[in-house]
């Protein structure tokens, strides 16, 4: 298998971990919408094993497919438009690391706040508050990483025409939609939009990837000959 299959396969299993983990904080464990900080301690202790598992998928391993992905892209663009691709890719490796550390900051803190919680429930509840805002700050509050580096891709893969036109222009909308959640008026609808639409990008870019290699090669080859 080459690299680029193995990209697409990292592509597709990001769509996959986006709809799993949105299938388990609506369908199973609704934490975001606790408010109360004793509230969601419950949450934490009730689940916290499925919790923990939750984020190692959507956020280190996540991560983890992420750097791969990048990567491939970058072997993918970078001949048709370095400078652009170099600094996407630097994105893409930048948003990697901090989504891993959000995963691990949240289960290693949710580990402490829980322990705490069996002897004085109050004090594990002051512990998670900053816990939690670290962990959303760096991973998922604010998608700008995210959004630069999906806009930079597809602006790049338009330049080279080597990824499907359509996907190109629905990873523009996924970037921008990453990037105005830094305007916190926006960053709600921003986010949810970025979420939503990054689902769709990252399947359709994993199939892609996955079945498009040959073609494109196979179009290079007849360029030539047609000039």
């Amino acid at each position: 298998m080459n690299f680029q299959k193995i990209g697409g396969l990292a592509a597709l299993y990001e769509g996959l971990a986006y709809i799993v983990g949105i299938a388990f904080f609506l369908g199973m464990v609704n934490f975001q919408e606790a408010s109360d900080p004793l509230e969601k301690m419950a949450l934490l202790v009730e689940h916290q094993g499925a919790m923990a598992g939750v984020n190692l998928i959507i956020y280190v391993i996540f991560g983890v497919a992420l750097v791969v992905l990048s990567l491939a892209l970058h072997a993918r663009l970078a001949d048709g438009s370095p400078a652009l691709m170099q600094t996407a890719t630097a994105f893409g490796l930048i948003w990697a690391g901090v989504v891993i550390a959000s995963g691990m900051v949240f289960n290693i803190g949710m580990g402490v706040a829980v322990d705490v919680f069996a002897t004085d429930p109050a004090q594990a509840a002051t512990i998670w508050q900053p816990i939690e805002a670290v962990a959303d700050g760096i991973g998922g509050g604010v998608e700008v990483l995210g959004g630069l580096w999906a806009f930079l891709v597809s602006w790049a893969a338009l330049r080279t025409a080597r990824l499907p036109k359509l996907l190109n222009y629905l990873g523009l909308l996924v970037g921008v939609a990453g990037i105005v959640t830094i305007v916190p008026a926006l960053g709600e609808i921003g986010g949810m939009v970025f979420g939503l639409t990054q689902i769709i990008w990252f399947i359709w870019l994993g199939i892609a990837m996955m079945v498009g290699r040959s073609a494109t090669r196979q179009a290079e080859a007849v360029r030539p000959a047609q000039a």
